[in-house]
């Protein structure tokens, strides 16, 4: 039926090889191939094909048709940039068939990835006892722990009907879609300079009649459009005065905890009661790979543990540790190992050297930028995120722009809209980016 083949074995390890190699790794053109059906058609049906044949498809037709997130010149969204080592032990998880869904089932994939959960909670200052698990993404993690924040409120003090949840305007698209998904109805707290401030969320809490149904807030350390960290510190003490649930989405900024550059940004991190940061994005994982931190995971388990009796085995006395237990899923892969291995491999101070890379560019940049007449700084970058603007452009001069860097393979630059305004958008997560590869795509502004 499906019969061992080592030349198919051969054939695909030869493939990645070739990808492992690339250097740099080109952009290649996203979604420009025309005709897919052509290639696809009847490519699935009763008989098989010649793995060569396809493999061959998939090389020519349909990887070249999508932009490498990988590359140092895709700056645009949030990047990825996986490290090597990562990359290629998520081989081994799949070759394995590993999963960690329970630790009846892969207590040593568990024992590791909670290493790695222990070293981004110390990281962040959360006590010894804090602990979670890893899933798909931001978006999982988020809707993760602020179901936990609904379900645990009354032991907070809070007994309402229709819980509501705090956030600023500036929070990412997915708490919106997790409140949605649980029920909850969102408290938008006005920011101040695009950052949700203790002042702020202490007047709206003051303020408004209907502010006695909220439950919890959510902050943002690294905001997706511009980088920009809330103020922890402040808004974690008004969370504690309220006895409001403290959740810091840190899906792109965590990473910046590895670096003194800007430590002090994260001040009042350490108070929060869920974290989410995404090791996908600046820590150099491959996709797809969220890290989900509980101050308490106790609580975590009494929300997110699924009962039935096949499961039953998995929940005994000795409280082993259930990634299950802590996010939306049941079955799941065990995610977290290839950062764990990249983290043992080159070490933390590897790290710190890399998300600082990505710092330091984006403040030359915006060096660069000032100093050219016909750039303008939208403001300085807290992270790696530069938002710039062309004198005298509208939006259709910089869509064209930004067609014209990906057909010469300069670079993946998309536009954005800060404050109303077409804007241009630099993110740099990728180490070996230079400013060599900055000042050719600013050059081709003139």
């Amino acid at each position: 039926m499906f019969t061992p083949d080592d030349k198919l074995t051969e054939l695909v390890l030869d493939y990645c090889r070739q990808r492992l190699a690339l250097d740099p790794v080109p952009l290649d053109f996203g979604g420009s191939e025309d005709g897919f059906e052509v290639f696809l058609h009847g490519l699935l049906g009763p008989t098989g094909n010649d793995p060569a044949d396809v493999l061959r498809l998939f090389s020519e037709h349909l990887a070249a048709a999508v932009v490498s997130c990988d590359s140092p010149r895709f700056l645009s969204f949030i990047p990825a940039a996986p490290t090597k080592a990562a990359l290629l032990f998520d081989m081994v998880v799949s070759c394995s068939s590993l999963q960690a869904t329970s630790w009846l089932e892969a207590a040593g994939a568990v024992a590791a990835e909670n290493q790695a959960l222990r070293l981004l909670a110390d990281l962040a200052g959360l006590p010894e006892g804090a602990g979670g698990c890893f899933v798909a993404g931001g978006t999982a993690g988020n809707l993760s722990a602020l179901l936990v924040a609904r379900d645990t409120a009354r032991l907070r003090g809070h007994d309402v009907a229709r819980p509501m949840l705090a956030v600023s305007e500036e929070a990412h698209s997915s708490v919106a879609q997790a409140a949605h998904v649980i029920g909850v109805d969102l408290l938008t707290v006005p920011a101040v300079d695009h950052r949700l401030t203790g002042p702020s969320l202490a007047a709206v809490l003051r303020e408004r009649p209907d502010a006695a149904r909220v439950v919890g807030v959510v902050a943002t350390a690294g905001t997706t459009n511009a980088g920009i960290v809330d103020d922890l510190a402040g808004v974690g003490e008004v969370a504690r005065a309220h006895r409001l649930w403290f959740h810091v989405d840190a899906a792109y900024g965590g990473a910046g905890l590895f670096s003194p550059l800007v430590r002090d940004s994260y001040t009042g991190i350490e108070g929060a009661d869920s974290l989410v940061t995404d090791p996908h994005k600046w820590l150099f994982a491959p996709f797809d790979c969220a890290a989900l931190l509980y101050r308490e995971p106790r609580l975590a388990k009494s929300v997110h543990t699924q009962d039935a009796a096949y499961l039953d085995v998995i929940h005994d006395e000795k409280e082993q540790w259930n990634p299950s237990d802590y996010a939306i899923h049941l079955t799941r892969r065990a995610r977290g190992l290839p950062l764990w291995f990249s983290l043992a491999v080159h070490g933390t101070e590897a790290y710190r050297e890399a998300v600082e890379a990505a710092i330091v560019l984006a403040r030359a940049t915006a060096r660069l930028v000032e100093a050219a007449a016909h750039l303008e700084l939208v403001r300085e970058p807290d992270l790696s995120v530069v938002l710039f603007r062309r004198t005298g452009w509208e939006r259709a001069d910089y869509d064209a722009w930004s067609g014209q860097l990906l057909a010469d393979q300069t670079g993946f630059v998309l536009p954005t809209t800060w404050e109303g305004r077409p804007t241009a958008r630099l993110v740099f997560l990728h180490p070996e980016t230079t400013l060599e590869m900055v000042e050719e795509i600013l050059e081709s502004m003139r």
